[in-house]
């Protein structure tokens, strides 16, 4: 029988496959924090914010998981997201490694690691080719995430005038 750390990490993914942000927000500790190459450094209310963003953009999204450990501490699971960006209607396969860690057997940190520059080639095709491994370019792609991430936080808690990060 598995860790029950490992079942949470199960219960992230399946839900993000169902696209139910909701569900995958239950599995996060009211502390969290949240890092990947596009969205890094995002803290609790960020990243539920976020998850929910992508959950409610995506049209043909799949997600796949597989090696997930976990014990009482930490776990770690492989996971591909298979989709269509819609900012320009290319198909991206990303593949991603995870890392957690856990307090009150919820995830305290989640860690997603990818190449970012694999990920410019797929989504934004001979441009992304071209100069997405530029830094510059990377920071730019990091850029317009948050700004759409704040935007979107802007409309989901209009109460919430300023939408920081």
């Amino acid at each position: 029988m598995s860790h029950a750390n490992a079942q949470l990490i199960e219960r992230f993914y399946a839900a993000f496959a169902r696209r139910d942000a909701a569900a995958m927000a239950a599995c996060y500790h009211p502390q969290c924090t949240f890092s990947d190459p596009v969205f890094p450094d995002l803290d609790h209310d960020a990243a539920v914010a976020m998850w929910s963003m992508l959950c409610a953009r995506a049209v043909d999204l799949e997600v796949a998981v597989s090696g997930v450990m976990a014990d009482a501490d930490r776990g770690k699971a492989h996971w591909k997201a298979s989709y269509t960006y819609a900012a320009t209607g290319r198909p991206v396969i990303n593949e991603i490694d995870a890392s957690f860690l856990f307090r009150d057997g919820l995830i305290l940190r989640h860690e997603d690691r990818f190449d970012l520059y694999r990920w410019m080639r797929q989504a934004l095709g001979p441009f992304g080719t071209l100069i997405g491994w530029l830094p510059p370019v990377q920071s730019a792609m990091r850029r317009r995430a948050a700004a759409a991430l704040a935007n979107w936080r802007r409309k989901s808690h209009p109460a919430d005038s300023t939408g920081a990060l």
